[in-house]
């Protein structure tokens, strides 16, 4: 996905965990967060504790919906996806992605993967990785204070 481009429907999903959200719920009030994971990365179980700060403390000014991306065949099982997820404290809706129609939609082939919206919908930032979250914190922060304007 290129930098400004509009955000893509989220349709397609296996199954939504923790409560379902469309892009038209997601546009006009606040930017959004999508992030990209999955149960068999190891770097996003250690980055989950930081998205997971990083929402708490946004809750109010920021949208965040994570995409479960299976990497294989062994990534499928639902059940697992939502233990995981009870582990890693994802309370945020979980978009299960097994036959990455969302995946292919946004052009992402990695995990952990962000992309951040404006409230417009138009992607702002993209970065990939366990790292980064200091960037992601201030992309977050210049897109919100653009907000303010």
């Amino acid at each position: 996905m290129k930098l400004r481009a509009p955000m893509p429907e989220l349709k397609g999903a296996t199954e939504w965990i923790n409560g379902e959200v469309t892009k038209d719920e997601l546009l006009g009030d606040k930017p959004t967060l999508i992030h990209f994971w999955s149960v068999s990365c190891g770097l996003c179980k250690e980055a989950m504790p930081n998205v997971n700060e990083f929402r708490d403390r946004f809750q109010d000014d920021l949208n965040v919906v994570a995409v479960h991306m299976p990497r294989s065949e062994k990534d499928l099982d639902l059940d697992q996806i939502k233990q995981v997820a009870e582990e890693h404290g994802i309370t945020q809706p979980i978009f299960v992605d097994n036959k990455h129609e969302l995946t292919d939609a946004f052009e992402n082939q990695y995990v952990p993967a962000y992309y951040v919206f404006d409230e417009e919908g138009n992607l702002r930032h993209f970065q990939a990785g366990g790292g980064g979250m200091k960037m992601l914190e201030k992309r977050v922060n210049r897109v919100l204070g653009n907000n303010e304007k």
